[in-house]
């Protein structure tokens, strides 16, 4: 935090990030994912936001990553965070997750990846939704393959990607 006066740079930034993440995912929630893109998203759980089920949370008490990749519904983007359906076991489960609960977002199809530190006050109300830039309108809206058949969430680790 940002003495009186001065430019809190990492807070500005963090918040920039989560805009991005923020536009990326209201595309995907009209449009679909497209091509090979799929998302890890670690938050964590102890956030006092998170709202998940409780036998969720005891068996991730610290942190949990979710896919976004073959089989997800109700996803919704707000201005405190987003709240999607994922399927864990053949029975499916709301999670909400706020802003400031993320610790990574990665996108493995592209090799782009962000980190953040969480904070309990982040929301997007600061930075909405710019309006589309006109060449940016220009371009094709994604195609959404043909869906893949349901399938288990997946919790991964991302230690694995991790180089060392």
């Amino acid at each position: 935090m940002a003495e009186e006066g001065e430019i809190d740079y990492g807070d500005l930034m963090h918040d920039a990030m989560r805009s991005l993440i923020a536009r990326v995912l209201r595309r995907v929630s009209r449009d679909g994912l497209p091509g090979e893109h799929h998302f890890f998203i670690t938050f964590d759980t102890t956030h006092p936001d998170v709202a998940i089920a409780d036998w969720l949370r005891e068996r991730y008490p610290e942190e949990m990553t979710i896919v976004l990749q073959h089989w997800f519904e109700a996803l919704d983007v707000r201005e405190d965070g987003f709240s999607v359906t994922l399927n864990f076991g053949d029975a499916p489960e709301p999670l909400s997750i706020p802003w400031g609960a993320l610790k990574t977002f990665v996108d493995p199809s592209v090799e782009f990846g962000l980190r953040f530190e969480t904070r309990e006050d982040a929301k997007l109300e600061d930075f909405p939704d710019p309006e589309p830039d006109p060449e940016e309108a220009e371009e094709a809206p994604f195609t959404v393959a043909e869906e893949p058949p349901r399938g288990d969430a997946e919790i991964v680790r991302l230690d694995q990607f991790r180089k060392t």
